[in-house]
């Protein structure tokens, strides 16, 4: 074969080549673009929930702000945002007497957490409360539970933690 016949042969290679290396680079460059577009529906998941829990707190926030909520508990609706906030009846956990200091300070009538002997009752308990908001969206799909705890002195009588 003659060196002008090899160049010929040659020539229809690099357009294979070429093809092939177009090819390569389409594939990559179309996978790149899908897998963005995965992150980006990752990333809009994670505000979403973000945002849900963020409702969900601002409702605890303004069912904690009333008294009523520890002495006569009941289930609540609040819409905060586009978002409708299921708030549970607060549930108490426990209740534990508040006794008086009887030691022989400047200050003897602190209160504490009593044990026993170190003091009278002072007809208030620590109580210590669980309490449940849950947002359910069905636009976006998005289903946030946050469990808020909470501490709070109250009259003894009536039994605040039935």
């Amino acid at each position: 074969m003659s060196k002008s016949a090899q160049r010929y042969a040659q020539q229809g290679a690099t357009l294979i080549v070429g093809l092939i290396m177009l090819l390569l680079l389409t594939l990559m460059v179309s996978s790149a673009f899908m897998l963005s577009g995965v992150n980006l529906s990752a990333v809009n998941n994670l505000q979403l929930r973000d945002e849900a829990t963020a409702a969900a707190n601002a409702a605890l926030e303004e069912v904690l702000s009333s008294s009523t909520t520890f002495t006569a508990p009941a289930a609540q609706s609040i819409t905060v945002g586009q978002d409708t906030v299921s708030v549970a009846p607060a549930v108490c956990i426990r209740a534990v007497d508040v006794k008086t200091d009887s030691s022989a300070d400047a200050t003897p009538n602190i209160l504490i957490e009593g044990t026993p002997g170190s003091g009278g009752a002072t007809g208030y308990q620590d109580t210590y409360w669980n309490i449940v908001a849950t947002v359910d969206n069905a636009a976006t799909g998005v289903n946030v539970a946050v469990n808020q705890g909470v501490k709070i002195r109250l009259p003894a009588s009536p039994n605040p933690c039935p």
